[in-house]
This record gives C-alpha cells, structure tokens and sequence, in this order.
C-alpha cells in the first residue's frame, strides 16, 4: 500500500493524519565541525522556550519550556498567565538547585532570556548563553520539536477552563 492509499483509509476513520515533513538538513557538517554546539553529556547544553495557549474564556496563558538537550528530558514547564525575566530566573534558580549548573543555555532573542538581570545572573552562575539568530527556530531544535509535541498531543487535545488546571 502507498501513503496516499493509508492517508484516505485514516480519514475515512476520522483518525489524524501525520503532515509530510520534508527533509531537514544537519545541524552540524559531515567533517565534524558544528554549526551549533552539540550536547555531549547531560547538563551540557539546556534549552528553554516559550508556548502560549488559551483557556476556554479566551484568556492567554504562557508556558515556560527546560529541556536538557542531551537526554532530552523536560527539566521543567512553568504556567502562568504572564512571565517575564524574573520567572525565567525564578525557574532556572530551582533547576540550578536541583539538577546544577548547565555549560550553556540555548535560547532565542526573547526579551525574557536577552533581560540584562538574566544575562548577569547567568554569567556570575558560569553558565554561557548560546543564542539563535532570529528567524531560525531549527538551531533550538531539541526544544522546537518538545514544544511541538506538546501541543499536538497535550494543547491541541485538551481544553483548560482555567490556569490551575492547565
């Protein structure tokens, strides 16, 4: 059978049908030099990101993603209607706690994460910053693709009616 046969035969069940994904290039080059920093053990490099959602009101709430980039565990989501610099720093405090102090923290150009009290914080905690250029979500991969599922199996799936619950 072709896909195109398996993708009429899940409609006609109403199942979802998975989007064709084209092919994505290396984030590092064939003679082992990098484009970006490859994670080589755990707490080498984390990655955090934003996903926003709405309750059943309309109202939007934020969700703060921590992933550890080499054993791509979720290290952390913080919900809350509005987060700024000083929760992002509030949630890295707990995991710098609990879990120690990360090489390098791959981020985008968020305000949140490039907030001169974070970029203090993080150089006196001897953690680097790696930042994205804009426009180029495929260098946070990792937390892209988390982020990616959260949604379709989790936000996309669930209706929350108020901030407690989701």
């Amino acid at each position: 059978m072709n896909h195109k046969r398996v993708a009429r035969i899940w409609r006609r069940e109403s199942l979802k049908v998975p989007a064709r994904h084209k092919k994505r290039g290396r984030l590092w080059l064939n003679d082992g030099s990098c484009i970006r920093l490859r994670p080589m053990h755990r707490n080498h490099v984390w990655a955090y990101d934003f996903v926003e959602d709405r309750t059943r009101d309309g109202r939007k709430i934020r969700m703060l993603t921590v992933i550890d980039e080499f054993t791509r565990e979720c290290l952390a989501i913080e919900v809350n209607r509005r987060l700024n610099s000083q929760d992002v720093l509030a949630v890295l405090a707990r995991l710098f706690l609990a879990c120690g102090v990360p090489g390098h923290i791959r981020s985008d150009n968020g305000s949140e994460f490039t907030a001169k009290a974070v970029r203090k914080w993080l150089a006196i905690m001897n953690a680097k910053t790696l930042y994205i250029e804009p426009g180029s979500p495929w260098e946070n991969g990792y937390n892209e693709s988390f982020n990616g599922k959260l949604r379709d199996e989790c936000l996309n799936t669930e209706l929350f009616y108020s901030l407690r619950e989701a």
